[in-house]
C-alpha cells in the first residue's frame, strides 16, 4: 500500500521563509539570432534544465491561444528566457526541446507540451513532469511549484499573481515577468535536484 504524505496548505507555506530566487543579473533574454547562439553554447554539455513555458492569458470564451510566447530553461545559476518571434530563437529552443540526452524537468507540462507541438513543431523530449513524480512518492494531489519547494526546502515560493495574468507576447517584458519566468524554471531544477533525480 502507498502511503500518503500531506501536502502543505496555503496558510502553512505563508508562514515560511522566501525561497531564495534568481535575480535579474542571473537572466538572460533570448530574442535575437545572436543571443540565440550564445544561449545554445552556454547550455550544450547540460544535463538537466529546469522548464516551463508562458502564453499570453485568453479572456474571451472562444480565443484561442497564440502561445507559448515564451519559453523559460534554467540551470542551477543562470536561467534563459526565449522568446519566440525570431526563427532563430524558435529554432534554438526547437534544438533544446529535442535533446534526448537533457532532461528538461517542471510542473503540470501537459499542456506546454501540446502547445510547443503545435507552435514549434517539434515534441519535446526527456520531458519529466515532477507532479508525477510526487504522485509516485505519496503525495496525493498535484503539488505544483509552490507546494514542492515548501515540501523540499521548507521555504515560500513566491508567485506574482500580477505576472501570471500578464502579457507574454509583449515585445519588451518587465522586469518583474522576467524574475517570475525564470524562477518557474529555476525552482522546478532545484526541486529535480533534491529528489535524487540528478
Amino acid at each position: 500500500m502507498t502511503e500518503h504524505h500531506p501536502t502543505p496548505d496555503k496558510d502553512q507555506i505563508a508562514l515560511l521563509a522566501p525561497f531564495e530566487r534568481l535575480d535579474l543579473g542571473q537572466i538572460q533574454l533570448v530574442a535575437t539570432a545572436q543571443q540565440a547562439a550564445c544561449a545554445l553554447e552556454e547550455l550544450d554539455g547540460a544535463t538537466a534544465l529546469g522548464f516551463d513555458t508562458e502564453s499570453k492569458p485568453t479572456f474571451a470564451k472562444h480565443e484561442a491561444s497564440t502561445g507559448p510566447h515564451i519559453v523559460q530553461l534554467s540551470t542551477l545559476d543562470r536561467a534563459y528566457i526565449f522568446q519566440l518571434e525570431d526563427a532563430e530563437c524558435r529554432r534554438a529552443v526547437a534544438l533544446l526541446l529535442e535533446a534526448r540526452q537533457v532532461i528538461k524537468a517542471g510542473f503540470g507540462l501537459g499542456d506546454d507540451r501540446r502547445r510547443i507541438i503545435h507552435k514549434l513543431g517539434v515534441d519535446p523530449q526527456a520531458v519529466l513532469d515532477l507532479n508525477a513524480v510526487f504522485r509516485e512518492r505519496g503525495y496525493r494531489k498535484d503539488m505544483g511549484v509552490r507546494g514542492a519547494v515548501a515540501v523540499m526546502f521548507n521555504r515560500r515560493f513566491i508567485k506574482s499573481r500580477k505576472a501570471t495574468t500578464s502579457n507574454w507576447a509583449n515585445v519588451h517584458l518587465q522586469e518583474s515577468q522576467l524574475i517570475y519566468a525564470a524562477n518557474d524554471a529555476y525552482a522546478a531544477l532545484r526541486v529535480y535536484q533534491a529528489l535524487g533525480l540528478g
